[in-house]
């Protein structure tokens, strides 16, 4: 996994600010701006608003167009933008190539000079200058973890092509100033390498990045998280551009900055230290994969009768996994229209660590980490078992649909039955097979068992599942499809199925030959093993055959009903099974075997 990384007390606000008089106002303006006192005062108040305005930092050019706009308008968050400001990123195609592949042995002026020279706005300097640094600039690992080794002196990073946080801030400040940009260094907290969700915010600040002056207003970006990321342990770093962070919007950045002057949240209404503690990590890729909302909005969430639950809004259909302290996936995840919905069942109680994972459907199954909550689990729900062969997502879904698989007869993926037997029916579009399997960790399911304890019938537009568990316990139902000219099928989906009834105990359904088709179906009898010495009665749909019978004694038939279905009675006295077999229209005088009985012993 990897991680952003931020440095430890390396960086001072006022080591950025190169103009004595610029870290003075910086300072001024803060005076009577900070809402944090009384914000933390009112902890009920644990939302943060989608909006912001930009004020506090005014230049000479700003008030004397005071006239000309409105300083007090809401930039709002409308969910799918995530820039602070409009921009059209193919423009950029051009000069974003030019600067990622710039070279130099110049001085840092020069540089600018070579990368502005075809930037005719603010913006366009500040983009090139921007990729040049996250493609050019490496995180100093042996700086973060040596202060003797570090420097924010813009020379040195350019000549060494390395650089912590408050270099790469400061860094950036000095281009920007040699391109004629107003840009400052911001100083803060954030939710990089070493932080733990829901953790508090403690000694010095930890982090810097940079505000720029663009179009009549203020922005954010942080060109060290821009750069790449590091592995857990901060000993390794890797070049991985985010465009996340460019120009990310306020509200969207608080998420995991916290500037140490409120001014620069450039927030409508600034959030306290408390509320930053209190929120969920939320990670960059979380809106960059199209999701928009997220409950509950804490970070640390208290289970309930042993359960915790989740719930995430989309802009599109995506692929869930997740993970309790790492490697526990005790839960149920269901994939919903537009999002998902997650129960998670801590099996020790204490503190964990839950960390949901997304990705897109057609992204070869790398998932991405979206965001981090802490679970305090005070009560282990023992009744509710989670078997170590449930894949998550469970039940049916957007994936089914699109299979071919409608209109679910249990929406709900977790099916309690009383009796140990439930039908799963499916409304259809097309022609499918699915073969399903039954599994559980409680009782040794042979191979047999996975299998015969599950009878399928389809018609033209339905399919049904029967289930009968062959004890109480709790079992996996596993789904597999294959739909038109593919040779293999595919895991599709699964249900969790759960009797308490120890008085449970149904046998396998009967055995059937490759002869039975997925159109025919068995209403009677279902069990696979039949009692001796009885008298038993059938009941079948097959269409287009011409003959049914029992192998008994001698030949059974049955007879054709006017309901289509084919019913006789045979007697199962000295017989050790008991076979049905079919004869086809265009095969009149050959009899083909589809089903076997087995008859009771003792």
């Amino acid at each position: 996994m990897m991680i952003k990384v931020l440095d430890k007390d390396d960086y001072d606000i006022k080591k950025g600010l190169k103009d004595e008089k610029e870290a003075k106002d910086l300072e001024g303006s803060n005076q009577g701006a900070d809402h944090r006192d009384g914000a933390e005062n009112n902890v009920k108040d644990k939302s943060i608003k989608l909006s912001f305005r930009n004020k506090g930092f005014q230049t000479d050019d700003e008030e004397s167009n005071q006239g000309k706009r409105n300083r007090d308008d809401d930039y709002p968050w409308d969910r799918s933008n995530m820039k602070s400001l409009t921009i059209n990123l193919k423009k950029f195609e051009k000069l974003d190539d030019f600067a990622s592949k710039h070279e130099t042995k110049g001085t840092l002026e020069q540089l600018v000079k070579e990368l502005i020279h075809d930037a005719n706005t603010d913006l366009e300097k500040t983009r090139v200058i921007w990729i040049w640094i996250c493609y050019h600039i490496e995180y100093d690992i042996h700086g973060y973890t040596n202060k003797a080794l570090r420097s924010t002196d813009p020379d040195v990073i350019l000549r060494t092509r390395k650089g912590v946080c408050g270099g790469y801030a400061s860094f950036f400040q000095r281009m920007c100033s040699f391109a004629g940009v107003q840009c400052k260094e911001v100083s803060g907290h954030s939710k990089g390498a070493g932080y733990k969700v829901g953790q508090k915010i403690t000694g010095g600040v930890n982090h810097a990045w940079n505000m720029v002056y663009l179009e009549g207003s203020w922005h954010l970006l942080d060109s060290t998280w821009g750069a790449g990321q590091s592995d857990d342990n901060v000993t390794t770093f890797t070049f991985q551009y985010s465009e996340f962070y460019f120009l990310t919007h306020p509200a969207l950045f608080i998420m995991d900055h916290f500037p140490e002057k409120s001014e620069c949240q450039l927030l409508e209404t600034c959030i306290s230290q408390q509320q930053f503690e209190m929120s969920v990590y939320v990670r960059s890729d979380f809106y960059t994969l199209g999701m928009v909302s997220y409950q509950p909005e804490t970070a640390v969430i208290e289970t309930v009768k042993g359960k915790a639950s989740i719930v995430i809004e989309s802009c599109q259909n995506l692929l869930f996994t997740f993970h309790l302290d790492e490697k526990d996936t005790s839960g149920v995840l269901r994939l919903l229209d537009n999002g998902m919905m997650l129960d998670v069942y801590p099996q020790q109680t204490g503190q964990h660590v839950l960390q949901i994972y997304a990705r897109r459907k057609e992204s070869e199954g790398k998932y991405d980490l979206i965001m981090d909550y802490r679970v305090n689990c005070s009560f282990v729900d023992t009744s509710m078992k989670i078997p170590k062969c449930l894949n998550n997502p469970v039940g049916p879904s957007w994936l089914s649909q699109k299979a071919g698989l409608l209109n679910p007869s249990h929406p709900d993926p977790v099916i309690h039955t009383d009796d140990g037997c439930c039908t799963i029916s499916f409304k259809t579009d097309r022609d499918i097979n699915l073969y399903c399997t039954l599994h559980s960790d409680e009782i040794q399911m042979t191979k047999e068992m996975e299998r015969r304890h599950i009878f399928k019938a389809q018609s033209k537009d339905k399919v049904e599942i029967k289930v009968q568990l062959p004890q109480s316990g709790t079992y996996v139902l596993q789904v597999f499809i294959k739909s038109g000219n593919s040779k293999e099928y595919t895991y599709l989906c699964n249900y969790l199925i759960i009797s308490t009834n120890t008085s449970v105990r149904w046998p396998v359904f009967p055995l059937t030959y490759s002869n039975w088709a997925k159109h025919y179906d068995l209403v009677q009898p279902l069990e696979g093993v039949l009692p001796k010495n009885s008298n038993v009665s059938f009941r079948l749909h097959i269409p287009g055959v011409i003959g049914v019978c029992v192998d008994g004694q001698s030949y059974t038939p049955l007879t054709l009903a006017d309901n289509g279905y084919w019913e006789g009675t045979c007697s199962t006295v000295d017989r050790k099974s008991l076979s049905l077999m079919i004869k086809y229209i265009n095969e009149p005088n050959t009899w083909h075997y589809i089903l076997n009985y087995k008859i009771e012993e003792n």
